[in-house]
């Protein structure tokens, strides 16, 4: 894939070279002929998601926005065993197929949200459970957002309600190095590994600018500066770089078995290729210092987010293959949010970089479909020439990309996830609502009936004894 070209040769190698360490082998040393390079530790918790689709699907007559591109009227979708199937006119419906009428109604790609802190931010918002940002250094590389998801928030089936069908929990911006974030399929779950999108690739989140200096200059410590931030930075990667090249040295030649540091295998999993950057950053000159620094210790940034100023860089941003994850149009709430334009999006977009919508909210990942809206109109009025078939991919095969899992879902295309939703009418339009949203096939979410409208635990409400509601 273009956007991680510099990665993806290490990425296939690792999954090329993984091997698990053998028992017995005797003075720490590595079994001949096994090597690894699975510094992500994937396997450490690993997605247990399943959704079967219980029946065919075929969507008759609908105007289908592809992600691709494409807008075909009047056209037929069929979802079987839990793919797309078939997209054209005139499909027949397998035996026992659920059958929606799509006359006047759009299809879309289920909405995917790069940037989202639900179940680590959860509803109620309480002391209590506020679990995102691990503010105790600057570099807390070592832990995972997915260890703070409460999958009882509330928040999540609100999200579905708005065609959210895929989204990534990222810890807070706090430090230079956040932790790990997770890519969740939007389902209900026990526990976060039941919501896993099985295969993703995990993100490394970072933080520059005001955040981690702010955060860390009143405790009277380091970061304390804009420079200071970025001798952190390059610190890690170093210790990282380190750290990596110890443990391929043992991989390749075997001998004692270096000690684990959870925080550096983060690290070492970047620049392995295994795991995605996920940057904060807001100023134009900001991003480009950050892409210097990958460039210096060759990995691949996969997105920045709220980037408000990506406008400014965005032919950078398309040199180097980077995406930028951003708002319609908040701005203004902080010195580095303030040079803002409510046409960034479609500047990036039309700079031939990899744009996209984000939330960091609650309420936003409610209604990505409406703030797409807002940037494709501010996009128009600057005198581009965005239609609905290409604006769309703002919300799905673009941060799909982000997240690296654009080969299985994020468009409507044969053989990929069929993450779909179907729409009142034109999801531009402040008018429609989705009135269904599927998951791999499998209906998730009705508007019309109370029993595919799906409630955590919490919200029910607790029972006694005899399943009476208190």
């Amino acid at each position: 894939m273009q956007l991680y070209s510099r990665a993806a040769g290490r990425c296939i190698a690792a999954l090329i070279c993984a091997a698990v360490l053998l028992p017995g082998c005797g003075g720490g040393k590595q079994a001949e002929g096994h090597r690894s390079t699975d510094f992500a530790r994937q396997n450490a918790f690993p997605s247990t998601y399943s959704v079967k689709q219980s029946r065919p699907v075929l969507i008759e007559g609908a105007t289908v926005l592809t992600g691709t591109g494409e807008r075909l009227d009047n056209t037929d979708l069929l979802l079987e065993d839990g793919k797309i199937a078939r997209i054209g006119d005139n499909l027949e419906a397998p035996k026992d197929a659920l059958v929606v009428k799509g006359a006047g109604k759009w299809v879309t790609p289920g909405i995917i949200d790069a940037h989202s802190h639900l179940g680590d931010y959860p509803a109620p918002e309480i002391e209590s459970t506020q679990d995102g940002n691990e503010m105790t250094a600057p570099n807390t590389a070592e832990v995972w957002a997915e260890h703070s998801v409460w999958t009882q928030d509330p928040q999540f089936a609100l999200a579905l309600a708005g065609g959210v069908t895929t989204l990534q929990i990222l810890p807070g911006s706090a430090n230079l190095f956040g932790g790990r974030g997770v890519t969740l399929k939007n389902v209900p779950g026990r526990s976060v590994q039941e919501m896993k999108f099985p295969g993703a690739p995990y993100g490394l989140k970072m933080a520059c600018g005001e955040n981690p200096k702010r955060v860390y200059g009143s405790k009277g410590s380091a970061p304390s500066t804009r420079m200071g931030n970025v001798a952190g930075y390059r610190k890690a990667w170093i210790e990282a770089t380190a750290y990596k090249k110890k443990w391929e040295n043992y991989w390749e030649n075997g001998g004692d078995m270096p000690e684990r540091d959870l925080q550096l295998e983060t690290l070492a999993g970047v620049l392995s290729g295994e795991i995605l950057v996920h940057n904060h950053c807001y100023r134009g000159e900001e991003m480009a210092i950050m892409m210097d620094i990958a460039e210096e210790f060759d990995f691949q940034i996969s997105a920045f987010h709220h980037a408000v100023e990506a406008y400014k860089v965005a032919d950078l941003l398309a040199e180097r293959g980077v995406c930028a994850a951003m708002w319609a149009d908040w701005w203004g709430f902080k010195h580095e949010a303030f040079d803002m334009t409510e046409a960034n999006i479609a500047i990036v977009d039309q700079a031939g970089a990899c744009a996209m919508i984000h939330s960091d909210s609650a309420i936003g990942i409610q209604h990505l479909n409406e703030e797409v809206a807002k940037a494709m109109t501010a996009g128009q009025r600057a005198g581009f020439d965005i239609q609905p078939q290409d604006a769309v991919a703002w919300m799905t095969l673009n941060p799909a990309k982000a997240l690296g899992i654009d080969d299985q879902t994020g468009s409507l295309e044969k053989g990929k996830m069929a993450d779909v939703v179907v729409w009142s009418g034109n999801p531009f339009s402040v008018y429609s609502q989705a009135e269904k949203v599927f998951i791999d096939g499998e209906l998730m979410y009705d508007r019309a009936d109370r029993a595919r409208q799906p409630r955590s635990d919490f919200e029910l409400g607790i029972l006694d004894a005899e399943g009476e509601r208190l």
